[in-house]
């Protein structure tokens, strides 16, 4: 990878791992909003291949353990999980008046089919339907 380096030949602060190919090709790649971790970890790992020191992201059971303690806190009594967010921002989207494949993109989801499953909260009927001219 291409990435300028400290002197101590750490990565410089900010600095993500992005695809070789593009390092190569954009030197700015690494420092771009869509190559960051959002949940980074303070510890970092020194990558094989190149002996680079790369920032390391935070283990998925480290999130489900904070919001577990935060439902906790908040003495939620229903299970809740980093999943259980998604579930509600799905939901939430599609009462607002979000088109399903909108959210089948946000999602991630390949198939719509996926995505269809959370239009069953809504259960609204013909009568959900808003006019625009009621916006």
């Amino acid at each position: 990878m291409s990435a300028r380096r400290s002197q101590t030949g750490d990565q410089e602060p900010g600095q993500a791992t992005a695809p070789e190919a593009l390092s190569r090709k954009c030197l700015n790649a690494p420092r771009e909003w869509i190559w960051q971790w959002v949940f980074p970890a303070t510890r970092t790992y020194t990558e094989p291949s190149t002996q680079e020191v790369r920032p390391h992201h935070l283990h998925e059971t480290v999130i489900q353990r904070t919001v577990r303690k935060a439902a906790v806190a908040s003495q939620i009594s229903n299970p809740v999980t980093p999943h259980t967010r998604r579930h509600s921002f799905a939901t939430h989207m599609l009462e607002a008046g979000c088109d399903i494949r909108t959210i089948q993109e946000l999602l991630g989801h390949r198939e719509v089919s996926t995505t269809m499953v959370y239009t069953h909260v809504l259960n609204r009927g013909a009568g959900g339907v808003r006019s625009l001219l009621d916006r």
